[in-house]
């Protein structure tokens, strides 16, 4: 009888870390087919912050400067950011991993190039994201822009969004929290989090427009 309930219960955790993966799958390949963002009823966090960079857009040149970053670079971002690293997606598009921590989750970003232009990056990723109460994904939309002031300088906008994967919304009924709790507690963290570290991603642009 033990080893029948054994049996069992293997089945059933095989069963649903194959269903985790599908789903995963499954988002992954929405991001691929894309051509423009959207974001549903279930976003979570909507935040754009600007910042002043001080040199030429000319010289400016957001993808190059994302898929280039050192870790110790990025760390130096902001407090929260652990590690980044850089690969490619299964169809061959650019991808950066980064690695932090907001409102004390762990969250592994994949983030997919869905644009990227000298002056304009979009980037989307079905986001890991570790909780004291388990492990689930979130899906997050980072745009990166800038716009010129005059001859000499421009403006940064650092615009994140992210909303609730099916998985995600999975994992907060199974303890009972409504997804409008979740979002007026994330809300402030995320939002903290992104005015922090846009100045200071200006600031990384901007010098690595000035050694261009």
């Amino acid at each position: 009888m033990a080893q029948a309930e054994a049996s069992a219960m293997q089945a059933h955790s095989t069963a649903r870390l194959k269903g985790v993966a599908w789903r995963r799958r499954a988002e992954i390949k929405l991001i691929q087919q894309r051509k423009e963002p959207v974001m549903s009823d279930h976003e979570i966090v909507d935040s754009s912050f600007t910042a002043v960079i001080n040199a030429p857009i000319e010289k400016v040149d957001i993808p190059k400067w994302c898929f280039t970053l050192p870790e110790d670079e990025y760390q130096r971002c902001s407090p929260a950011h652990i590690a980044a690293g850089f690969t490619t997606a299964p169809d061959g598009r650019r991808m950066s991993i980064n690695v932090e921590t907001i409102g004390g989750s762990l969250m592994v970003q994949h983030y997919v190039e869905t644009l990227g232009e000298k002056d304009h990056l979009i980037l989307e990723s079905v986001s890991d994201i570790v909780t004291p109460t388990g492990r689930t994904t979130i899906h997050v939309l980072w745009e990166l822009s800038v716009k010129r002031i005059d001859d000499q300088t421009c403006e940064f906008t650092n615009h994140v969004r992210s909303r609730a994967t099916e998985e995600f919304k999975a994992f907060l009924e199974r303890q009972g929290i409504p997804l409008d709790v979740f979002r007026a507690q994330r809300q402030p963290m995320s939002i903290a989090h992104n005015k922090g570290e846009t100045p200071l991603f200006a600031a990384s642009i901007e010098r690595a427009a000035l050694r261009n």
